[in-house]
């Protein structure tokens, strides 16, 4: 597999971890009772999605450069 087809991989892959996490531990441990789902959702779309990605991206590049 192409370099640049595994970064998208680590991408989408790294996103979808980072927002199903953030979104399950804010519902988990959040005490907010007035707006829960909204902060979930949130957090999932622009903070642990995000990071999720960051980390995918560098995974798939450190994994491609170990070859």
């Amino acid at each position: 597999m192409h370099w640049v087809a595994r970064v998208a991989l680590g991408l989408f892959a790294g996103y979808a971890l980072g927002a199903l996490s953030g979104y399950a531990g804010v519902q988990a441990f959040s005490g907010n009772m007035h707006d829960k789902d909204l902060e979930a959702a949130m957090t999932a779309a622009f903070a642990t999605g995000p990071l999720g990605a960051a980390l995918g991206v560098a995974m798939a590049l450190w994994m491609a450069r170990r070859r």
